[in-house]
């Protein structure tokens, strides 16, 4: 529990990412060598200059419900992926997110495998989207609260952006 504190310490300094995203990041992208990662930075910018850009959330209902970026798309299996692709051009520039990046980078992947190619992985994904501080939505409406996935995962994301009550945990046991 010793480096809990630290974890939250280092979590609030953003100009440096602690060692555990950096490592999260790493195992990401050697699980996933063929998924193309966007930085959270990179997408705030597309996203400032208008760039057209289909966002998939791969979250479970109960997550995206909570909140979601502007203008996503609820993806959370590749069958529904395909379905909103349904007709899309195959270099339509696409970006998948979830949690911190593994449900995302399996999706990415698999669009890929699909001939898509234009597609990224939101690197960090919400929990790092919204520790910067970036726009937050649940539906049109504005909010600054995210599904913390389970008591693992949710120790990424600041514990104020957290949709549970102060005190209480995610019950979810499955990993991401």
């Amino acid at each position: 529990m010793k480096s809990l504190p630290l974890l939250l310490l280092l979590g609030a300094c953003a100009s440096k990412p602690s060692p555990e995203w950096t490592d999260l990041k790493a195992e990401i992208r050697e699980r996933f060598p063929t998924v193309s990662q966007l930085s959270t930075a990179e997408l705030r910018d597309w996203s400032k200059r208008g760039q057209d850009v289909l966002l998939l959330d791969a979250r479970a209902g109960e997550e995206y419900a909570v909140s979601h970026l502007a203008g996503a798309r609820h993806a959370p299996s590749e069958s529904e992926a395909m379905r909103i692709l349904d007709g899309a051009p195959k270099h339509r520039r696409i970006v998948v997110y979830c949690s911190v990046g593994y449900r995302s980078s399996a999706l990415a992947r698999e669009l890929g495998a699909r001939g898509y190619t234009d597609v990224h992985n939101l690197e960090g994904s919400i929990f790092e989207w919204a520790n910067a501080g970036y726009p937050l939505y649940r539906g049109e409406q504005r909010v600054r609260e995210v599904h913390p996935f389970d008591a693992h995962w949710g120790r990424l994301l600041e514990r104020d952006l957290w949709s549970l009550p102060a005190g209480a945990e995610p019950d979810r046991a499955q990993s991401e």
